[in-house]
């Protein structure tokens, strides 16, 4: 098992080694090893970025022998152009990503932490020069009318034949909205993630943890989510009378 220690000393090692290497300009820590590292614990990995000249991005994707240097590989995965994931054989994982300094400039990403930089190199390098700006969040009515939409068309696709398209719009997508909910009317206890709500959300919205297995019953229990999805909304929102019948409709079958 890893441990906070263990993970924060391999970052280190990583900007030591790459102190050594041609090309190399910062190595920012990210997340729980970036500006968050008070949600470090053994189960997080290790994400950052690796700012490179000019020239040096291909060879720093290609050549991963500055990660190897310090512990032998298990797997590796380039799973963007700009990026890979990492699994070293006593269990650190890592996803980064090597940028150019200039495209740093475009990258969208929350401000990190310096974990290396060479002399001459600004500490700003770890802020992001391009905002991450999302647009103004939906009214409370039209999520409620996004759940229940989904949960309608979720049921017929499941009466269909097609579960897993039906369990996508039930136990997914019409989940997603609760999310989003229940972090406006249930007291939140920290700020969520900005590029993925559910990460910690049990943490955060104690309140609605115990319902989540009713709303997420998998891929048989598609009708049983649908219902119990429904009754989180009756309960706490207001809910158009029709549709709450057609859905209960589509669950007579089940009753």
């Amino acid at each position: 098992m890893n441990t906070p220690e263990k993970l924060l000393k391999r970052l280190d090692e990583i900007g030591q080694e790459l102190s050594k290497r041609p090309g190399a300009l910062a190595l920012i820590g990210l997340g729980s090893v970036g500006l968050e590292r008070e949600r470090l614990d053994a189960f997080s990995d290790l994400d950052f970025f690796v700012i490179v000249q000019a020239g040096y991005k291909a060879q720093y994707l290609e050549d991963l022998s500055w990660l190897t240097q310090l512990a032998p590989a298990a797997f590796s995965f380039a799973n963007t152009p700009d990026g890979c994931k990492f699994l070293y054989t006593d269990g650190v994982f890592c996803e980064f990503a090597v940028f150019e300094e200039s495209e740093l400039q475009q990258a969208v990403f929350a401000p990190g932490r310096v974990v290396w930089k060479a002399a001459g190199v600004s500490e700003q390098i770890a802020v992001p020069q391009r905002a991450h700006l999302p647009g103004p969040p939906p009214a409370a009515a039209w999520l409620i009318g996004e759940a229940l939409t989904n949960v309608y068309v979720g049921l017929l696709r499941d009466l269909r034949g097609e579960k897993l398209s039906a369990m996508r719009f039930i136990q997914v997508y019409a989940v997603d909205r609760i999310l989003e909910l229940a972090e406006r009317s249930q007291a939140a206890a920290g700020a969520a993630d900005v590029f993925n709500r559910e990460r910690r959300f049990e943490q955060r919205v104690p309140a609605l943890a115990g319902r989540l297995p009713a709303f997420v019953q998998g891929y048989a229990r598609n009708r049983e989510s649908a219902l119990a999805v429904l009754a989180y909304l009756d309960e706490y929102f207001e809910v158009d009378p029709a549709m709450k019948q057609a859905i209960l409709k589509l669950c007579e079958p089940m009753r």
